[in-house]
């Protein structure tokens, strides 16, 4: 049950944050800081904003009716949480750059490879390897 509710969650923050990235990446501009100088950066945006984050949303929808894409896709909110909150916090720490936009994607990230670690290593028989 903690698990299906966690990939439901996970669902619904990075899949719609994904669409919305895609279609306005201009919204980046004034959340984050980031803003693209030319065609390249905004088509960069798109991607790695909005295809990224959706991606990660689908995979994690698809886990929720595919028991066998549970494991995978919990690790894959373990690994990739843990790369952009770690390197997030790293960066922010390097270019003294916490700001209410980066502190919340650190705790989100962080948290989110926690709670997908925390599942994982649970003895859940929903995520045996079939």
């Amino acid at each position: 049950m903690a698990t299906r509710a966690f990939l439901a969650l996970s669902t619904l923050i990075w899949l719609p944050y994904g669409i919305f990235c895609f279609f306005q990446p201009g919204f980046l501009a004034g959340a984050a800081g980031v803003s693209a100088a030319d065609a390249t950066a905004t088509t960069e945006l798109r991607a790695m904003y909005g295809g990224l984050q959706a991606a990660i949303g689908v995979l994690a929808a698809l886990a929720l009716v595919r028991p066998s894409l549970r494991r995978p896709a919990l690790l894959m909110l373990l690994v990739l949480g843990t790369g952009l909150g770690v390197s997030r916090l790293l960066g922010a720490v390097l270019d003294a750059g916490f700001s209410e936009y980066t502190n919340g994607a650190i705790i989100f990230e962080l948290t989110s490879a926690g709670i997908a670690a925390w599942l994982l290593s649970r003895k859940d028989p929903t995520l045996s390897a079939h």
